[in-house]
């Protein structure tokens, strides 16, 4: 707030692009053809921005502009984009259920859109990693990061059981999770920061859940239900990640994506510089 006011955050824009459309580019790049957007009420932003635009399309190729009008229609064509409207904000658990009616019983990949990762060098992305991992053992996986002490309450933390080490990724056994633990109370400091690859047992134990915290259906009370019952691994996928819905997180991925444009590395550093020396008591 106030800028997600009128505009969902998922579109709040990383230098030329909206934030949803790195993480749909992020499933796609993994050979994941449909995607599924589950949105509450206020949101018809994003289904419009993933849909056929006809006037600006005509207007663009009437005045030539064929390098925008491609990647306008790039967008449309990226992926089978499919909503469903959540009509009830029951909690990141409900919203996940909520996709039943296309995935039913399949395994499937879960990315928040409020969430970016990027990892280096042309590596495969984090859900792509997570999915081969899938298909390789056919038990879910999860992506987890090491934090802080201190912030071990902004998240759902887990516990595991063991740890080794697959092709240079550390693994864990997951046990169970604790949703956003008071600092000192976590079962570890590894947390979960928005990238899942699940069976499709994940959406029966969803159904059978009773409300949790703040009256919400918690997917972390699943997973800990399937990781008991069926096993569940967590890895820790070394990438950067930016959390768009903290203010600092936005304006570091700004920079950060900005940086890998060729035409904007050199003149944003030297304004960084410039600001750097300005806030240390240098001269405009």
């Amino acid at each position: 707030m106030p800028a997600t006011k009128t505009v969902p955050k998922e579109m709040l824009h990383v230098v030329d692009k909206p934030t949803l459309l790195y993480v749909v580019e992020e499933a796609v790049a993994a050979g994941i053809e449909d995607i599924v957007i589950i949105a509450g009420r206020g949101k018809t932003e994003i289904e419009d921005f993933f849909d056929c635009s006809y006037e600006l399309e005509d207007n663009l190729l009437k005045n030539n502009k064929q390098d925008l009008l491609e990647s306008v229609k790039r967008v449309t064509d990226l992926a089978n984009i499919i909503s469903i409207r959540q009509k009830h904000a029951l909690g990141l658990g409900h919203a996940v259920a909520t996709a039943k009616p296309v995935v039913g019983k399949e395994p499937f990949a879960v990315l928040l859109g409020d969430e970016m990762t990027q990892r280096p060098n042309n590596k495969p992305t984090v859900i792509g990693s997570l999915k081969t991992m899938y298909e390789n053992t056919g038990i879910s996986h999860v992506n987890v990061k090491s934090v802080e002490e201190s912030e071990v309450s902004k998240y759902g933390i887990i516990s595991y059981k063991d740890c080794e080490e697959i092709d240079s990724v550390l693994t864990y056994d997951l046990d169970y999770i604790v949703e956003k633990p008071p600092v000192g109370k976590a079962p570890s400091h590894l947390a979960l920061p928005g990238r899942y690859v699940f069976t499709g047992e994940i959406i029966a134990a969803l159904e059978n859940l009773s409300p949790g915290r703040n009256g919400e259906i918690q997917l972390t009370d699943a997973m800990t239900q399937v990781a008991r019952e069926l096993g569940m691994k967590a890895v820790e996928i070394p990438c950067l990640r930016f959390d768009i819905g903290n203010k600092l997180g936005f304006i570091v991925a700004n920079v950060e994506f900005a940086m890998m444009r060729p035409e904007l590395k050199s003149p944003l550093l030297q304004e960084l510089e410039r600001i750097v020396k300005v806030n240390r008591g240098g001269s405009l």
